[in-house]
């Protein structure tokens, strides 16, 4: 019988299994492969191994498979909290300005399509957050792919030295470079994302004889729903992202349609999709255990509270 999630406080998990059950640095490997394939010149790197293979031989195992790590573990932890609170209040909106039925021991079923709208409103806010700190970490990421010469130092030297002279450079707007794009991805990326997860989720959750949902779902249904939504999020967006990021990477002052005329030339429809595999790689185990934590945090915090 697959474990269910607990229902009470002394069936919750102790602080070292929640933890063991938290994504490890481990998990980023395959984003920082993916930021740079994403912004490398054509012909630099032939596959993801490829990318791993040379860094490591360039800059050693340490830095070159974690460069840039400290910004999105700063980070995640405010993004992830903004963007479940915006989805939380997309969700009241679309109950203040829809229908949302209801099954006879009060569940509510929204619809994908309302899913979906509340799903894109939780990427708003999370975009004042999520675009400066990815600016941060592709160009921490990226900066190893110059071949420095003897005693030559890297321009940066830490995230906040990004910051520092990003806003020397050309102030705020210098910092948030990319906004528009992040949320062009993040918006349809978090309507698919949201909506994957709770269809399939609510295809999963057991059913009493009349139907409704029992809410006893068991934890590999949560991780199997949570790795579907990672890949639905990715799938659509990917594109975006690969402007996004060589739009963030890029010196000067380029814009979009510039950016995309680049990568096109640089190799046709194929240039907007590198680094695809370990992306997928990356967001299935990270995503399923995002959602077991929220649906653990969520229950535990039912059970403290009384609720």
């Amino acid at each position: 019988m697959a474990p269910s999630i607990p229902t009470s406080k002394d069936d919750l998990p102790s602080p070292q299994d929640l933890k063991n059950k938290l994504p490890s640095p481990s998990d980023l490997k395959p984003d920082i492969q993916q930021a740079k394939a994403t912004t490398a010149e054509r012909g630099v790197y032939s596959s993801a191994l490829d990318v791993a293979r040379k860094t490591i031989a360039r800059e050693g195992l340490a830095r070159g498979l974690y460069a840039g790590v400290s910004a999105p573990l700063v980070g995640v932890t405010p993004m992830f909290m903004v963007s479940f609170w915006g989805y939380g209040v997309g969700k009241s909106l679309v109950e203040s300005f829809s229908t949302v039925p209801r099954t006879s021991n009060g569940v509510a079923q929204y619809s994908l399509s309302q899913l979906a709208t509340a799903g894109f409103f939780s990427a708003i806010p999370m975009t004042l957050i999520t675009a400066p700190f990815e600016r941060v970490k592709v160009l921490l990421q990226i900066q190893g792919q110059k071949q420095l010469k003897p005693g030559e130092k890297p321009k940066y030297s830490g995230g906040l030295d990004v910051v520092r002279q990003l806003y020397k450079e050309g102030g705020l707007r210098s910092v948030f470079r990319g906004s528009a794009m992040t949320l062009a991805r993040d918006g349809p990326g978090s309507a698919a994302y949201f909506a994957s997860y709770e269809y399939v989720k609510r295809s999963l959750t057991p059913k009493d004889a009349n139907g409704n949902a029992t809410g006893q779902l068991s934890l590999p249904a949560v991780i199997v729903a949570g790795g579907a939504a990672g890949v639905a999020m990715w799938i659509p967006v990917f594109p975006i992202d690969t402007i996004k990021s060589r739009l963030q990477s890029a010196e000067g002052r380029p814009t979009i349609s510039g950016t995309i005329r680049g990568v096109y030339r640089s190799g046709g429809f194929r240039a907007f999709f590198p680094g695809f595999g370990p992306a997928l790689a990356r967001a299935v185990p990270a995503n399923a255990a995002t959602f077991l934590g929220v649906e653990l945090a969520h229950k535990g915090m039912n059970s403290f509270l009384g609720s």
